[in-house]
């Protein structure tokens, strides 16, 4: 009798749940979590630890909205939470129907159910088409909906994910409610920290900064780390550090992977320069757009430059 190999483990993904939100459908586009287990948390924070104490193999967070910027939850806790890795980004357009229970009509609409978020996203609309309608306040995008569904909430209709419609029985009364058709969230899968995955060219490098002091000229200087080195930056915002007024870190994406010697340049220069930086990973662009940039900021260039400096160094003739 032959032993029967052992069936390969089956992976672990935590989400922001329920079923049916935008973080479910970003996880949906990663190919590797497909018929794995997947796990729905209520927060980011409960996603995160999942990983650090590895109920999970990784988690999808949402990290950047086009219209309201960053999710300042997930920046906080990756600036505060080490151990952790960004190994991937996806994007997920931002689009919003209007739910009822069944049989309800949009004309009997009066009162909607809606994260504030997305509330705010489809107000044009909503006054528009329902000038006399109120708001209540939901505690997410498919709670809105779900309270519908088990009648705790009072509303007539509820603002949510096109999704929740392949999970809920519920009445669709409109689709593409959303004011900005160009709305996207843009979600990272956070793992634990392995090595970065080669560079494809078209790889984007995320870390957060924080300045030595407060003195003029010094978010200038941490800038120049990219500027000298030709990296185009995608994404630099702000966050408190809360332990004084005035002392911020600064929430960084730059084109280009750490393995790009222009990359680890800079890297090594925000080292000498910043009392701390959490390199939070170097992952391929969703959009997959190759990154360009000046000849004379190549590997070779680089390489060159640090044989020239060596030759010196050594005594080696000038040629």
């Amino acid at each position: 009798m032959t032993d029967q190999p052992e069936a390969p483990r089956r992976r672990t993904y935590s989400y922001l749940g329920p079923a049916g939100t935008f973080t479910e459908a970003a996880l949906a586009q990663v190919a590797e979590a497909r018929d794995q287990i997947w796990r729905p948390v209520r927060n980011v924070g409960e996603a995160l630890n999942d990983v650090i104490d590895g109920t999970s193999d990784a988690a999808m967070i949402a990290i950047e909205n086009s219209v309201d910027g960053g999710v300042s939850t997930a920046q906080d806790a990756l600036a505060t939470v080490p151990g952790l890795r960004i190994v991937g980004e996806y994007l997920v357009p931002v689009e919003f129907v209007l739910v009822g229970r069944p049989g309800t009509r949009l004309e009997d609409v009066s009162l909607v159910a809606a994260h504030p978020v997305a509330y705010a996203q489809c107000l044009q609309w909503l006054t528009r088409t329902l000038p006399a309608h109120a708001h209540i306040p939901a505690a997410s995008n498919v709670a809105s909906a779900v309270g519908l569904i088990d009648d705790t909430s009072e509303a007539d209709a509820a603002i949510a994910p096109p999704g929740i419609l392949e999970h809920h029985e519920l009445e669709l009364l409109a689709e593409n409610i959303g004011d900005n058709a160009n709305a996207v969230t843009r979600f990272v899968l956070v793992g634990r920290t392995v090595p970065p995955p080669p560079p494809t060219g078209a790889d984007k490098t995320s870390l957060i900064v924080e300045l030595p002091e407060d003195r003029p000229g010094a978010l200038l200087e941490m800038l120049e780390q990219f500027a000298t080195r030709g990296i185009n930056l995608s994404l630099l915002a702000s966050r408190p550090i809360g332990d004084a007024l005035g002392r911020y870190r600064f929430v960084i994406d730059a084109d280009g992977h750490i393995q790009d010697e222009r990359m680890a340049d800079a890297l090594l220069g925000l080292r000498r320069f910043s009392p701390k930086v959490v390199f939070l990973g170097s992952y391929p662009r969703a959009d997959r757009v190759v990154v360009h940039y000046p000849e004379r900021y190549s590997d070779d260039v680089f390489v060159e430059a640090r044989d020239w400096l060596r030759g010196l160094l050594s005594g080696e003739p000038e040629v």
